[in-house]
């Protein structure tokens, strides 16, 4: 009995961690955007399928609680460093394009910094689907969403 504890209350630490790390990632990418979203990516040309403003905030809340889940459902089912690492790794690209996007206000750079974070997609998700079919499955919309994001940051560099 006292090992099904500890495996419980380790699953639910790893749940915890990953939850912090992904949105301490969305805090560390907002605190770069949200001066630039006011003052600079107004002026900017944007194509005519550009999103609203309104609704980045909610998919990208919906989207980090989505890779949280599938990081832990990952971690949980295999404990594996590779596998993590990769997750890790997509993570910090993540953090990243927001800050050469909106800090640095380098959308080229941050085009470059996009085109990594779909491969390091892509190889999270071949990590994960030895592992669990539910985490790839939490995992496509992200994918589908920044592949939308690398067209949109690539217009904007081109218009630019």
């Amino acid at each position: 009995m006292v090992h099904g504890r500890v495996s419980r209350r380790r699953d639910v630490l790893g749940l915890v961690a990953f939850v912090a790390l992904c949105f301490g990632t969305a805090a560390v990418g907002g605190s770069a955007t949200a001066r630039s979203v006011r003052e600079w990516y107004p002026g900017l040309h944007k194509p005519s399928w550009t999103p609203p403003n309104w609704l980045f905030g909610p998919a990208w809340t919906l989207l980090y609680g989505m890779m949280s889940v599938a990081g832990w459902l990952a971690w949980r089912d295999e404990r594996s460093r590779t596998t993590t690492v990769v997750f890790l790794v997509q993570l910090l690209l993540n953090g990243a394009w927001s800050w050469l996007f909106f800090g640095l206000r380098r959308p080229d750079l941050a085009f470059a910094c996009i085109v990594l974070l779909w491969l390091a997609i892509v190889a999270t998700i071949a990590a994960f689907w030895r592992i669990s079919r539910l985490a790839v499955i939490l995992f496509v919309p992200y994918l589908a969403w920044v592949t939308f994001a690398a067209f949109l940051n690539l217009a904007v560099v081109r218009l630019n």
